[in-house]
């Protein structure tokens, strides 16, 4: 029996193979990088609303985590501090999104609602799951 040396490719014929190795490899790539991808920011566990709306402005973002600690922007802040913020945003007329950990206490939130009446902003949402 006598074999042929070198390949010959039929006309019309493409070898599969080679191209499901390579779609193979790229779902492994991608299905490993997206799994390690983290989201940056605050762990915060927002509570569940029903009649939750979508915001279409860019807010100043307060978060209150479950210990109290207060976040403008993802930045830690004392109470003083926001104070002086809060003020220098009202005069720009930004609106202000509070998103409290569903486990922080209510006086925490209020107290930062108040701050936020007391430098003019009457702008103040709270943020919710929908």
């Amino acid at each position: 029996m006598k074999f042929k040396r070198g390949v010959e490719l039929a006309k019309g014929r493409i070898d599969l193979a080679p191209l499901v190795d390579v779609v193979f490899l790229l779902i492994i790539f991608f299905m490993l990088t997206s799994s390690f991808v983290r989201q940056p920011g605050i762990m915060v566990r927002l509570p569940k609303a029903v009649t939750s709306e979508a915001l279409e402005e860019k807010n100043l973002i307060i978060t209150i985590t479950a210990e109290g600690q207060i976040f403008l922007e993802e930045k830690l802040i004392s109470q003083d501090e926001l104070a002086s913020k809060l003020e220098e945003a009202a005069l720009t007329e930004r609106p202000i999104l509070i998103k409290a950990d569903q486990n922080s206490s209510l006086g925490s939130v209020v107290e930062v609602w108040d701050l936020c009446r007391k430098s003019g902003i009457s702008r103040v949402s709270i943020a919710t799951k929908p």
